[in-house]
């Protein structure tokens, strides 16, 4: 299927339900955290998909995407740390809701330039991995990240400036 390993057929799946799990859950809660269904799914789906991620070798050796997937993990840690432990006090929020659209971001890098490197099939758009054409795409989701940050700082502070009025 499209010059996917058995693995990277796995690894995309997984990475799919990750991805529409996270955006469920910003849908339909304004935030991902692990204390909701498509939260906790996106959690494991994203968890499983770096961890699958660093298996695969379709482009030679220990690449970029290998330091993406352990990228991911750490932010994930980070994430689920300030979510569930709230060890950065009250920034926890911050961290938490930061952190896990972070990690639906690090989803998009991979995915798009896998994708554009095998359609349209038979011509596909980005001819390898580096292909400079993928930097304006890869530009835009960044910027959506950081519009998207902005809103979940806001919505943050918000919050706890309710949760602190008397």
């Amino acid at each position: 299927m499209l010059g996917l390993t058995t693995l990277g057929t796995i690894h995309t799946a997984i990475s799919l339900v990750g991805l529409v799990a996270g955006f469920v859950a910003l849908w339909r809660y304004k935030e991902i955290s692990t204390r909701s269904t498509a939260g906790m799914v996106f959690f494991i789906g994203t968890l499983l998909s770096a961890l699958s991620g660093l298996g695969i070798f379709q482009h030679g050796g220990f690449g970029n995407p290998h330091v993406l997937s352990i990228v991911t993990l750490i932010v994930l840690i980070v994430a689920l740390v300030a979510d569930r432990a709230g060890w950065f006090g009250r920034l926890s929020g911050y961290v938490s809701r930061i952190g896990y659209l972070l990690a639906l971001f690090l989803h998009f890098i991979p995915g798009t330039v896998e994708t554009l490197t095998r359609l349209p099939r038979g011509a596909p758009y980005l001819s390898h991995p580096e292909d400079p054409r993928a930097f304006p795409i890869i530009g835009t989701f960044f910027a959506i990240f950081v519009v998207g940050a902005v809103w979940q700082f806001l919505r943050t502070r918000h919050a706890s400036v309710r949760l602190s009025a008397p």
